[in-house]
């Protein structure tokens, strides 16, 4: 054999060798066979070349955090990160936002998201630091892109079993900005017919999730109040209409909405959480601001507190002969409807999510009054958001999203990576008309 033979040869095994096997070489599966899928997505993505490019996404975006509608850089990154891996996106929804896809580019489509905007406050953790003063990854959405890279990349390497197209979705200012309503109104769904959305949670163990079917997380909104009367000395306050005391009466009031005005079956929360008003111990001021967020599990019970709570405020500051303001402040901050899961949805998620980690880890909760704008994507489409777990062993108490203390436990990493791709592909495969194993395997009784 002459050299040239031998050196082809010897070409074709390298070729072979770092060619990419696909976990299922048909691309027409059985029905059998679609339950091995997340399992071994998970294995792809627990390889330390896939688990270390994504840690080093979510590292890269944590120390660069940006607020809602400035996320500039993170966007560049991910744009970057989807040029590099080949796959087509479309830019910019939103400002910032980006939706890539993969598979045929025709129906069925089907969408997993991720947001990507920080939170407005001073990171304390040691060993991880944000570079932007005043600003921190505090609620895990440095994770969320990082996963949704990492189910990209899983899904591009079986694109052999993929029917139909998934839509990638990087969403801004989630955090109060409403960016999904904004990716909504500027066409990130179209064609697309159910989307899949998770947050890492901090005290539920690495390698089990939750949600519920039905309503999840509650609707919330925001009111800020001026109440103005007229100021004076402390001393005669016969001459002056105290806006304090107006103010006081009005809060009280408020808590009435929920203990008195609602159902006690039907979950509310009405807070004041802000209160500014004089600044010298012997001035009744000329006014008093007052702010705060009320939540609710149903569309009717939020806008009936919406309703309330402006009566309450203008009749109870009357009452102390005061003038009151309200503004719910929808320019910024716009009403979240609640989060309600698909029932349907729940059911796939429960065998995709059982097939990956065990029916023992897919665990039911109890809805949460925090609020999600995932919300705006399932009032267009049916949509399905679930928690994911990622505390360790040995962090027995670890500190809740919104902390400065708040720390990614990247082990999850491979766990929301695996499952949003699997919830994609199988929903995908599930809607394609299936094939028994027998006939796949040649044994087709008559």
């Amino acid at each position: 054999m002459d050299i040239s033979r031998w050196v082809f040869l010897i070409l074709i095994l390298i070729f072979v060798s770092f060619t990419p096997i696909p976990i299922f070489s048909d691309s027409q599966l059985s029905s059998g066979e679609l339950p091995e899928i997340p399992g071994k997505f998970l294995d792809f993505a627990k390889k330390s070349e896939v688990f270390d490019w994504m840690m080093g996404v979510r590292r890269r975006i944590h120390e660069n955090p940006e607020l809602g509608y400035e996320e500039l850089e993170t966007s560049k990154l991910i744009r970057e990160e989807l040029d590099n891996l080949g796959i087509q996106y479309k830019y910019p929804f939103a400002n910032t936002g980006i939706v890539g896809f993969i598979g045929s580019g025709k129906p069925p489509f089907v969408a997993i998201r991720a947001d990507m905007d920080a939170l407005p406050m001073q990171e304390m953790v040691d060993w991880e630091q944000s570079r932007n003063p005043g600003k921190m990854h505090a609620c895990g959405h440095d994770a969320h892109v990082a996963m949704l890279l990492g189910a990209a990349k899983i899904l591009l390497e079986h694109q052999n079993i993929l029917k139909g197209t998934v839509a990638l979705v990087f969403q801004p200012a989630e955090e109060g900005g409403g960016g999904a309503k904004k990716m909504i109104d500027a066409g990130a769904l179209e064609n697309v017919e159910a989307i899949f959305g998770l947050h890492v949670h901090p005290n539920f163990p690495l390698g089990k999730v939750c949600s519920r079917p039905g309503p999840f997380l509650a609707g919330s909104g925001f009111f800020e109040a001026v109440i103005s009367g007229r100021g004076g000395h402390a001393a005669i306050p016969q001459h002056s209409i105290d806006p304090i005391l107006a103010a006081s009466n009005v809060i009280v009031s408020l808590q009435h909405l929920v203990s008195r005005e609602a159902d006690p079956l039907d979950s509310q929360v009405v807070t004041v959480a802000k209160f500014q008003g004089g600044g010298a111990f012997n001035v009744i001021p000329d006014s008093v601001t007052i702010g705060g967020t009320f939540r609710a599990f149903s569309k009717e019970s939020f806008l009936q507190l919406r309703q309330r709570i402006e009566e309450v405020i203008v009749g109870q500051a009357a009452v102390q002969r005061c003038n009151a303001t309200v503004d719910f402040l929808t320019n910024n901050k716009p009403f979240f409807p609640p989060t309600v899961n698909d029932i349907n949805l729940h059911k796939h998620f429960q065998r995709v999510a059982g097939d990956m980690l065990g029916n023992d880890h897919v665990k039911d909760m109890e809805p949460l009054m925090g609020s999600e704008d995932f919300a705006f994507y399932q009032e267009v489409i049916p949509g399905y958001f679930y928690m994911l777990g990622m505390q360790g062993e040995t962090n027995e108490n670890p500190a809740s999203v919104h902390s400065p203390y708040f720390k990614i436990n990247e082990a999850a990493l491979p766990f929301g990576a695996a499952l949003q791709a699997s919830l994609a592909i199988r929903y995908l495969l599930e809607a394609q008309p299936q094939v028994p194993s027998s006939s796949i395997n040649g044994h087709d009784e008559l």
